[in-house]
């Protein structure tokens, strides 16, 4: 009997077997094949550091018909959070369960050693936590997955095939390159890409918007004889670091952005009132990373342009690939029967490798060392290396302030599109607070699965199943406080109401307080009009963070400084490393291959 209880794995069976004795199925075991067709495919597609208004759906330039054709058929969230980086996200979206509970708080390599000891802080998700891939699995779905994973690989039991996962292809880091397989930052000897948790190459054609759309597709079509329901995650590295597109799609967007980064972000704001996903009367915060583009050379400005079409291209490829999902599962009767859940792991990333200390010297010899360079011409092509920076991150989330990393919104609300039988309000546009942990519930209700029973961790979101419907108009009550930290860095929300902190260097280490319904770009703080509200927000924070074992950050901590020195510390412990000092003699010879980088924030 294959995909019994029996044959799931040590690991998948006693997962499935627990729900089964709990009653946490949704029928007997030896019904859910009978009931496989009237159980809907669920297909989740994350992209990596995608802006709030970098879809046309949400009121961007760029070209994006098919996930435009999917919010079109269902339901957009102009009021979904996410973690503002992206290991956090995912653990949260896969087990629907907080951050600090089910270990992942920050990304593995910004988790600092003072933290570090803590088992809830080893940034791979813990084995008493289950999965939606487990959950589902032990329901009767074939569960299969192609993307970044990131949620741990120092041993087999953390990888996705040991969570759930029957099919995967995995590349398990922070980022890699998208046009081979070699590493994207220093801290890295490799990229470690799995399939079916064991390690695995690339084919010579690999783009990887392509080869993870046809990796699903494959395991999809394998698993189709038996007729049961399918569970399907797709995280992209789309649009990740490096920032790497086909030149059709590039060429596409030359020109776009000759204006600047100002006056797209004013663009995005007036797109985003127009359709109705921000208030008429929001304003544009100060952000205080982007750089004024009037003081720009013209060749700065020329090379600032083609790094955002660039980023455009990578977004429209992504799209383009998600259209060929969309089409075999037409062309095999299955697209009527599925639910799409279609999301970012957090907002646009505005780090740029040469802006950290010593990275003007440093980054060119690690370019030179990986195979890299920066030249206008190849600029999204194989052995090119892009980033947006901080001032095109502030357009790719306008009208929202700041980027990844902040917990400002910029960092913490993306896109978010549901799509399926279960969603009445078609074409319709919600307004309601959603978080991150509400999606896992939701899947488990529309998939008839129930949430599992003590002593996993519980599930802290909420299902949407009835919003979708068209029952309820909120998901939350106003009354509920939702609270959340990374890095140092937190916000709690209740109701229209966000408290939030930032630390430095670039916020201010200071709690404010916004009405992010009226203003989603946080441009008023009410902390000194309201302060009955805002004392009570800070003592929920307060409580949220003691319930949840939230760890402080040590001083001076910085993440994406963190990343770097942690990684490379982890890199060349054991190693000389003859190399970087050679490479610092070669770095002025190679700096005339590198973009002007003066003045681009």
């Amino acid at each position: 009997m294959s995909g019994t209880l029996f044959e799931l794995g040590s690991r998948q069976g006693a997962v499935a077997l627990v729900l089964a004795v709990c009653g946490g199925l949704s029928a007997p075991v030896g019904t859910l094949t009978a009931h496989a067709a009237e159980r809907p495919n669920i297909v989740v597609i994350l992209a990596d550091d995608l802006g709030f208004t970098d879809l046309g759906a949400y009121g961007s330039e760029i070209h994006t018909p098919n996930i435009d054709a999917l919010a079109k058929d269902g339901l957009r969230f102009s009021n979904y959070h996410t973690a503002a980086s992206c290991a956090p996200t995912r653990g949260m979206l896969l087990t629907g369960v907080d951050s600090h509970r089910n270990g992942v708080p920050n990304i593995v390599e910004a988790i600092p050693a003072e933290q570090a000891v803590d088992p809830r802080y080893s940034g791979a998700l813990l084995a008493a936590v289950p999965t939606l891939a487990e959950l589902l699995r032990g329901a009767g779905y074939h569960t299969s997955m192609a993307g970044k994973w990131h949620l741990g690989h120092d041993n087999p039991e953390q990888l996705p095939r040991a969570r759930g996962f029957e099919r995967s292809v995995a590349m398990a880091d922070t980022g890699a390159d998208n046009w081979e397989k070699k590493p994207y930052l220093p801290i890295y000897d490799r990229a470690n890409w799995y399939a079916d948790d064991k390690e695995t190459d690339l084919p010579k054609d690999f783009y990887s918007s392509k080869f993870l759309v046809d990796k699903v597709i494959e395991f999809i079509e394998s698993s189709r004889e038996d007729r049961k329901p399918f569970f399907t995650y797709l995280p992209f590295q789309a649009v990740h670091i490096p920032v790497q597109a086909p030149q059709e799609f590039t060429d596409k967007y030359l020109g776009v952005y000759d204006e600047g980064w100002t006056a797209l972000r004013q663009r995005r704001l007036e797109r985003a009132r127009t359709l109705g996903l921000v208030a008429k009367d929001s304003k544009l915060a100060d952000v205080r990373t982007t750089a004024d583009w009037e003081s720009l050379t013209a060749e700065e400005k020329r090379y600032a342009s083609k790094t955002m079409a660039v980023y455009a291209g990578m977004v429209d490829a992504m799209d383009f690939h998600i259209g060929r999902l969309v089409a075999y599962l037409k062309a095999k009767g299955e697209f009527d029967n599925t639910v799409f859940v279609f999301a970012s792991d957090n907002g646009a990333e505005g780090s740029d490798p040469s802006a950290l200390p010593a990275g003007e010297l440093l980054f060119p010899v690690f370019l030179a060392a990986g195979g890299y360079e920066a030249s206008y011409e190849r600029l999204g092509l194989k052995g090119s290396f892009v980033a947006i920076g901080p001032s095109f991150a502030s357009s790719a989330s306008s009208p929202l302030a700041y980027y990844k990393f902040f917990s400002r919104e910029g960092g913490m609300r993306v896109p978010l599109v549901v799509s399926g039988p279960p969603v009445a309000r078609k074409g319709e546009i919600s307004d309601a607070f959603v978080y991150v942990t509400d999606l896992a519930p939701t899947l488990l209700e529309l998939a008839g699965v129930a949430q599992p029973p003590a002593p996993s961790e519980p599930m802290t979101g909420t299902s949407l199943a009835a919003h979708l419907a068209g029952r309820t108009e909120r998901v939350h009550p106003d009354d509920e406080s939702i609270g959340y930290e990374l890095g140092g860095n937190a916000a709690l929300f209740r109701g229209g109401y966000k408290i939030v902190r930032d630390r430095g260097p670039i916020g201010d280490d200071q709690w404010h307080l916004f009405h992010i319904k009226t203003d989603p770009g946080e441009a008023s703080d009410l902390s000194e009009v309201e302060p009955e509200l805002f004392e009570s927000m800070l003592a929920d924070y307060r409580v949220y963070e003691s319930a949840n074992g939230v760890l402080p950050v040590p001083d001076g901590y910085d993440q994406r400084k963190e990343t770097l020195q942690s990684g490379l510390r982890k890199r060349f412990v054991h190693s000389p490393v003859p190399w970087v000092v050679a490479g610092l003699a070669l770095a002025v010879a190679l700096r005339w291959r590198y973009r002007p980088r003066k003045n681009q924030g």
